[in-house]
């Protein structure tokens, strides 16, 4: 009974190797899987460069800053993104456009201040309707006022290739030209994170 016994036990030892080595290479198909993924992921690194080198070509400029934003501001930065790609510009337009509203209203959509006000200037980029840039009504308006500052950016020859806050400053002509430039690692962040949502 016990060479019975023995023998059944061996004869179960012996189907669950070669079960075992059966369904080894079906276990072992997986690894093409982590292959898989390590290539997305590369890819993946490799477009976040490419992006960061679109984004901010000439690298960021002195201290940045940061804001957390609330659910307004981040509209306003859906609302400048969505301006930037209607006028057909590039992901770079997007992110002057937003170091520019940064740094002129912190992404808030500003009426008139009165007398803490800057002459008449209002909206995300603080345009004035006494230079030119439109009614209250429509620089008010998030859309138009990211499309007329766009416009302003379009006609200045060689924007893409300077500085965001040579080129903000431009279209801006602001008494604080070099405030822009703060804005800049912010802005792509931001762009990167809404330009495809």
């Amino acid at each position: 009974m016990n060479s019975i016994l023995r023998k059944s036990i061996l004869g179960i030892a012996g189907l669950t190797v070669a079960g075992g080595l059966a369904a080894g290479p079906l276990n072992h198909d997986d690894t093409s899987t982590p292959t898989t993924r390590d290539a997305a992921v590369t890819t993946t690194q490799a477009a976040a460069k490419l992006d960061s080198a679109t984004l901010i070509p000439h690298g960021v400029q002195g201290n940045q800053s940061h804001i957390d934003l609330d659910d307004e501001q981040t509209a306003n930065v859906k609302a400048i993104i969505a301006a930037t790609k209607k006028a057909g510009m590039d992901e770079r337009a997007a992110v002057v456009s937003i170091a520019t509203a940064l740094q002129e209203s912190k992404l808030e959509n500003l009426g008139h201040l009165g007398d803490r006000n800057d002459h008449d200037s209002q909206g995300l980029f603080q345009q004035r309707p006494s230079s030119g840039w439109g009614t209250v009504e429509q620089i008010t308006d998030p859309e138009y006022s990211t499309t007329a500052f766009l416009k302003g950016l379009k006609q200045v020859d060689g924007w893409q290739d300077m500085p965001l806050t040579k080129a903000a400053q431009t279209v801006q002509v602001s008494a604080y030209p070099d405030h822009y430039a703060q804005w800049e690692q912010q802005a792509a962040d931001l762009v990167a994170e809404h330009w495809n949502s």
